[in-house]
This record gives structure tokens, sequence and C-alpha cells, in this order.
């Protein structure tokens, strides 16, 4: 994980920029974009008008009063700009740094008969070959074609630790931008200048380029049609209240200014104004834990998802087999299947290899033999013979797949042992890989190699189970070894001996049956997949067929981030429901405050509702204003951190949704407006 997450919340320049920013936004077509908050905007014209010719409005209010009035409609816009303001500046603030990131560099491009120049980086053409050395900044986004070394990509994901790129597979992908500490490389240019992938991050993580969610403009239209309601109904107050006034030939008829307030009040302002913010919000909170999504779609998309696809490798497991057990045969020793093992592996460079040199060290005793001295010839692993050994001092050891093994020994005339056959079935069983080793004619044994799972993955499959969250692992094993690994982790179901063809079936599959599905991916082979799965993470490090296919990227390439982006998602969900319900809590309890007042007037009767005590009309009016404008900035912090995420089902979610910020939402009002009535009263102010 990058240390970017660390970032205060309230950082000193993010918020400098923010404060102009909520100047700026101040423009009519900014505003406009905000039913809400546009409303709000006219509210503020409108009264300011009327503090500036406050002796002609109808109720008589003085022009401090109206002057109040509009002063606190304005800081309302502010503290609502500024909240959009802090969310945006945290992705300008990611996006400056990338830019640092970005220079201009010479470049060494090879061209016809392995001729090479020296050209500007800025100059490179989709196509181009060039070639990198240690210490050189790789100059644009491509695959290597030739070559393995190691790459310092910390100036794109934050992390110190270098990563390995070679040519073929699905670690081929370089980035634009990061610098080569060994070796060297020769890279195809699959973007232009302005093109590369540290130019499409730019552009996503600015929060001006994020588009809404179907979600979120679902909510803009309720929330205008509601402004739209409230503005009807406050409309037709001014004419209702003249002819009550005529009609008993006393009182007074409500003002245009305290129309404007109880407008205000009454729209749900306060979601209104943090709705941007929560948005822009969730994907910095991806950008955080170093994962690019394309839009805010994507995101939500994310908090929605019930179906999750994992492959098992480097996600479920730890990515490398390990050797646990050596089995040898009948009237062979463990000690003799041990020693011959660890021969047959001394130039074994794989993982699993190198393993069982371990095992036979550790458990054994048998130290490293020195090569040189053995003048052994070691055969290699191919893949049309699937096995590989060492010739030495007239004996011929091989260890390889059990198939191909059992052929191994009958070419030699041997007997392959009906014992050695059930501890293949055993290991096979228990969801481990057997390798035979045999010398000759004479089977040995089997070497147990077993997938290692993560620690407490367990227990992260039974939270998303809690959430409502089906896990499918995904595997080329067969289905006896996907099932043993599937019950041992945990998941709810696996797909093996997967094609490109079965992933992208079983999507369809469960999409077709109403199911969001999610899924991570880094080679070109996942590429229809990740195409068709609603929430598709492809890693940094795959080829560039699997990161277009995707709608995130994911810089760190850790293929367990797949459950930390749901966990986002649904933080963003649940961050913006909360909100929601409290603002409309809210405004039912502010109706209590400013309605008695605004109608006090016209109707003395209904001074019996303010339950509240508040000492005059003014100071009610003033005061719900004043505390519909502070409730914004109080809740800022949690627009941008979002609310404490909690693996638990939707109905006990709703639940304490409705108790914590629907019943908050209804009192907080009444201790605020009472408090800043007080103020108001205390220092003669209403």
């Amino acid at each position: 994980m990058s240390n970017r997450s660390s970032r205060p919340l309230f950082d000193g320049p993010i918020v400098k920029r923010a404060l102009l920013d909520a100047f700026y936004k101040l423009n009519p077509r900014h505003q406009i974009r905000n039913p809400v908050m546009f409303t709000v905007f006219v509210g503020s014209v409108l009264t300011t008008i009327l503090a500036m010719t406050a002796s002609s409005t109808p109720g008589g209010e003085s022009s401090a009063f109206v002057g109040g009035i509009a002063a606190w409609l304005w800081f309302t816009l502010l503290f609502a700009n500024f909240a959009e303001a802090m969310a945006e500046g945290r992705g300008k603030a990611q996006a400056d740094a990338l830019r640092k990131s970005r220079q201009e560099v010479m470049a060494c491009r090879i061209t016809g008969n392995d001729v090479r120049e020296s050209v500007a980086s800025s100059l490179l053409k989709k196509g181009d070959v060039v070639f990198v050395k240690a210490g050189d900044l790789i100059p644009i986004d491509g695959e290597v074609i030739d070559g393995v070394a190691s790459v310092d990509e910390s100036a794109i994901t934050g992390e110190s630790a270098p990563v390995i790129r070679e040519s073929g597979g699905d670690r081929s992908a370089v980035t634009g931008g990061t610098r080569v500490i060994s070796d060297s490389l020769k890279i195809r240019a699959t973007s232009s200048p302005g093109e590369s992938f540290l130019d499409r991050m730019i552009s996503m993580v600015e929060g001006a380029s994020r588009q809404k969610t179907p979600n979120e403009i679902a909510l803009n239209i309720l929330l205008a049609a509601m402004t739209i309601v409230f503005l009807l109904a406050c409309v037709t107050l001014i004419p209702i209240s003249e002819y009550s006034v005529i009609l008993a030939g006393k009182g007074t008829p409500i003002s245009l200014a305290v129309v404007v307030a109880l407008l205000v009040c009454l729209i749900p302002t306060t979601i209104g104004g943090l709705l941007s913010a929560i948005g822009i919000a969730g994907m910095d909170r991806m950008i955080q834990a170093n994962v690019i999504a394309t839009s805010g779609r994507a995101v939500e998309a994310a908090g929605d998802v019930d179906v999750l696809l994992l492959d098992k490798t480097g996600t479920i497991t730890l990515g490398n087999r390990q050797a646990v057990e050596f089995i040898a045969s009948d009237g062979v020793t463990v000690e003799q299947l041990a020693d011959a093992a660890q021969l047959s592996s001394l130039s074994d460079e794989t993982p699993e290899g190198r393993s069982i040199v371990v095992l036979a060290k550790t458990k054994y005793g048998l130290r490293g033999r020195n090569v040189e001295e053995l003048r052994a010839r070691f055969v290699e692993f191919s893949a049309r013979t699937r096995m590989s050994g060492v010739d030495l001092d007239g004996r011929e050891i091989r260890k390889g797949a059990v198939d191909a093994m059992e052929n191994y020994v009958r070419d030699q005339q041997g007997i392959f042992p009906r014992a050695l056959k059930d501890h293949v079935t055993r290991i096979s069983k228990l969801g481990g890989t057997p390798l035979v080793v045999a010398e000759g004619k004479r089977p040995l044994g089997v070497i147990y190699l077993k997938d290692i799972v993560k620690g407490g993955i367990r227990e992260r499959f039974a939270q998303l189970r809690q959430m409502g969250i089906k896990t499918v692992m995904i595997t080329g094993d067969n289905p006896l070894t996907a099932a043993a690994i599937a019950a041992e982790a945990g998941v709810d179901d696996f797909l093996a001996e997967a094609t490109p063809e079965a992933k992208l079936a079983l999507i369809r599959e469960y999409q077709s049956g109403g199911r969001l599905v999610a899924m991570t991916g880094d080679g070109t082979n996942d590429s229809p997949a990740l195409a068709q799965a609603d929430v598709a993470v492809a890693m940094n490090s795959g080829t560039q067929a699997a990161k277009e296919a995707g709608n995130m990227v994911d810089l760190d390439s850790n293929p367990t981030k797949l459950i930390e982006i749901v966990e986002i998602g649904k933080q963003l969900l649940m961050t913006r429901g909360s909100l929601t319900t409290f603002s409309i809590a809210n405004d039912v309890s502010k109706y209590f405050a400013i309605i008695p007042a605004a109608f006090v007037g016209t109707y003395p009767e209904l001074n019996r509702l303010n339950v509240m005590a508040l000492a005059t009309p003014s100071s009610a009016i003033l005061s719900a204003v004043i505390f519909n404008a502070l409730v914004i900035v109080f809740l800022i912090p949690l627009a941008l951190r979002g609310v404490q995420y909690r693996s638990v089902g939707a109905a006990a979610l709703l639940r304490d949704n409705l108790l914590i910020y629907g019943l908050g939402g209804l009192i907080v009002p009444f201790i605020g407006i009472k408090a800043i009535d007080l103020i108001l009263v205390a220092l003669r102010l209403a």
C-alpha cells in the first residue's frame, strides 16, 4: 500500500486551494449543475437585493435582518463549494504529484537494421521500439519484447520495492516515468505522447473529470423534485398570507425574504451541498488505496457487487507451491528419496524446486552439494517431457508429473507400484500436487507440493458472505485439487480448469440472473472476462490488453485488493445513504423552528407550535438559516472520510442507519437551533 493513504484530511495546501475554489464555484454556470444549490444561489441573490431595499418589504423587516439571511445563504453556498473543492483538491494534489514524475527524457530508439538513435521521448510514437538499460528512465508506456530487468515503479505506486519486468507472459507492461535499476530491456511503445497511462491517470484523479454515477443521478433527480415541490408550495404562501390578512382585517403578511429562508431550510440543502463531495471522495479513497478508477460509476458498482471472482494463485494462495513432505515407495527409505529429490532439483530455480532443496536440507540434514564437484549433467524441464532431472556417477534421476513419470518408468522396463498410485490419489484429494521421483526404472516415491492458503483469507470470505457476497475461486487446476483448496479457503464455489471462454461464460451466467460481478486479472487471456465484468480490476503489471479491458487499475498489482475495492465501494454507498437520511430527517425538525416563526404574524395561533421556545420570530428564522449552513461544515469530514465501514447485512445496516442518522437528524437541529437562538439573544442580534 502506498504511503499516500496517510495524507491528512485537512492538508494545508489543499485547504488553501479549496478556499479559493469555493469562491470560483459561485459562478452560476457551475451552480446550475446542482438544482438544490442553484435554488440557494438564486435565494442568496434575491435576499441580497431585498436587504438593499429592506424598507420596501411587505413585512417591514430591517435591512440587518434580511442582510443576515442573505449572508448566511451565501455562507451555505460557500460551505457546500468548499466541501466539493476539498474533495477535488485531494485528487488534484495526487495529479500534481504525478505530473512531477513525468519528465522529458532522451530515448534510445531502435530503427531498421538495429540502428540506434537518440530522440526526445515526446517524439516517440506508438509502435516505436526503444532500448533502456540500468539507470535509464523508461520514456513511454510499452510492452517488453526482449530482456528481463528490475524496475523501480515508486514514482507511480509509491512502493520502494523493485519489480521484475520481462518479455512474454503477464509481467511485460511498463509505464513511462519508471526507472530501470538492473539489466536492460527492449520495449515497444503502446501509446503516443499525451496518451500514456500516466496522462490518463492524471485526468482520472482530478475531480473535475469525474462523471456522475447512475445512483447519484437518480438521487439528484429526487432532490430536484423535492426542491420543485417546496418551491411551488412556497410561491403560493405570499398570496395566501396576504389574502388571510385582508380577510381577517389584522396581522401582517409573510415577507419574500422569510419565504426564501423557509424554502432554503425546507429543501434538502445538507445532502445537496455534500453530494458531489461524497462521490469525489469515494474516488479519492480508491486513489489512496493505489487504485485508479476510470469513473465514479466503477466505484459505485463496486459497492453493489454480490459476486467476486478471485484467481487462486496469488490471491487465495501465496502463489508458489511448497514441498511439505517426501513419501517413499515400498523398499525405499525417506532419506533415499530426499537425497534423490534434492539432487534432481539443484538446478531448478523455480520456487517449487528451491522448496524441495530446502525441505531435504532442514528435515533430513542434506546440505547443498557443490554442483561443479558433482560433475552432474542436469536435464532441464520441458513442456514436452514434463519432467527434469540429473545424470551423475552412473545414476539417472528424474522427477516430474505423475503420468509422464509412469510412462518413463515403463519405458525403462520398470513397474509403477499400486501403492505409489494410492499416495498420488491421496495427495490430489488433499488439493496438493504430486511429483514422482525415479532413479532409472525404479520409482523412489512422491514429493507432496502444496498450495499454501493465505492466513486470514478464510475469515475475509466469511465477512463477505455475511455481506451477501458470493466468492468464486477461479483456477486452472483439476476439479479434485480445486475442490480441496476451495474447502480450505472457505470460498462458496469454484471454477476448475478455467479457460478464457469458461470465465466469460460464468460471468454472463451470473449477470443474466441479475448479479453484479467483480473480477481481477492481469493477462491478455483475462481481457474478455474483464471487459464483461461489472467491476474489472486490471493489474498495473499486467498486459496492455488487460488494462484497457478493465475499469480499474491496481497500481500495486495486488490481486487481493479486490476485496478492499468492494469495501470502499460499499463505504461510498453507505456514506451517501447515511447523509441522505440525516438530511431529510434534519429538514423535518427545522419545520418546528421556522414555520411557526414565519407565519406567526399572519396566524398568531401558530405560536403554540414554538416547542423550542425560541425568543422571537426573527431569531427563530435566523437560527434555522445559520444552523442550515453550519451543519454542512460539521459534516464535511464525514463526507470526505466516509462513514465507518462494517461488514453487516442490509437489514442491520438499514436499522442502524435509521437509528443513528435518522434519529440523529431529528434531534440535532432542535439542539443546534436552540443554542444559536440563545447566542443571538445574548449578543442582542435578534
